[in-house]
């Protein structure tokens, strides 16, 4: 029988290495892509809710500033509502807007009068999994923020504000309700320090009348686990107010001694306790 020349041998060794390494890169590259695969699947089943936070009147989406720090340092995607302050339902279906924009689950949270606002705007979404108000109004249906603020003794805010007649687009008059600017750190931050709730007096955002007396509609707490931070040392909503909402809509309660700007004086505990909400989404 004739011996295969050297030639041959070489020539056949060479396809064999060739296909050999076609067949370990190919197992390689499915491996890689299984693996990689695999990996996004985990991220996007694990990946962490995201956090929209809804501010109250005399303020504006700058006072969540401190929060979203330390919610980003953690992992968070945070988006801050810019809340209109123009009517309860018109407002809250702009927060209702936003939220259809957002992909995956959402924990939303309200500041003061944004907790009312909340509390419309995630009525029947599936996306919300938890409502944090922080010194914020959880109105039952038919109830204003007016109304639930003067329940129990305790808030000054009737004497420190001031209002300025505005024409509304309907062509009918209302009011925009401001702090009086000298009055503003002891009425609405009084553990902030005074150069810093100088500005925030020069730039709050008013609020209507009209949105402080609307009605609300069907509560969502009533559906969604809701978490309620009390500002125990709040002079706008009384702290008496913000216990009885919180037990009502059977919520996760903390008390922290804080004025009404709780998300500026105490950002960390802010944060903290919406992670603690976070964390029950799976």
């Amino acid at each position: 029988m004739k011996t295969p020349s050297r030639h041959r041998r070489g020539r056949r060794t060479a396809i064999t290495l060739v296909a050999s390494a076609g067949v370990a890169a190919a197992l390689l590259a499915t491996t890689i892509g299984t693996s990689q695969a695999d990996e996004e699947a985990s991220a996007s089943r694990y990946r962490k809710p995201t956090v929209v936070l809804v501010h109250g009147a005399f303020a504006d989406s700058t006072s969540w500033n401190g929060v979203i720090e330390e919610l980003k340092d953690d992992g968070y995607p945070v988006v801050a509502a810019a809340n209109p302050l123009r009517g309860l339902s018109s407002d809250a279906t702009y927060v209702k807007n936003l939220l259809d924009s957002i992909d995956g689950p959402v924990i939303l949270a309200g500041h003061s009068y944004g907790g009312a606002v909340i509390t419309n705007a995630a009525t029947g979404n599936p996306k919300v999994k938890a409502l944090v108000y922080l010194a914020g109004f959880v109105p039952d249906k038919g109830e204003s923020a007016n109304e639930l603020a003067a329940k129990f003794e305790g808030s000054t805010l009737p004497q420190a504000v001031r209002t300025v007649p505005i024409n509304n687009p309907d062509g009918t008059q209302g009011l925009d309700v401001y702090i009086q600017e000298q009055k503003f750190h002891e009425q609405f931050a009084h553990d902030v320090s005074r150069k810093v709730t100088e500005g925030m007096a020069v730039t709050q955002r008013p609020v209507t009348l009209a949105a402080l007396d609307e009605k609300s509609g069907a509560p969502a707490w009533k559906s969604i686990p809701a978490w309620v931070l009390v500002a125990d040392e709040d002079l706008n909503i009384p702290p008496k107010a913000q216990m009885f909402m919180a037990e009502r809509a059977d919520a996760h309660v903390k008390e922290v001694d804080a004025s009404h700007a709780v998300t500026v004086s105490k950002p960390d505990v802010v944060a903290d306790f919406i992670e603690d909400a976070a964390r029950t989404v799976r």
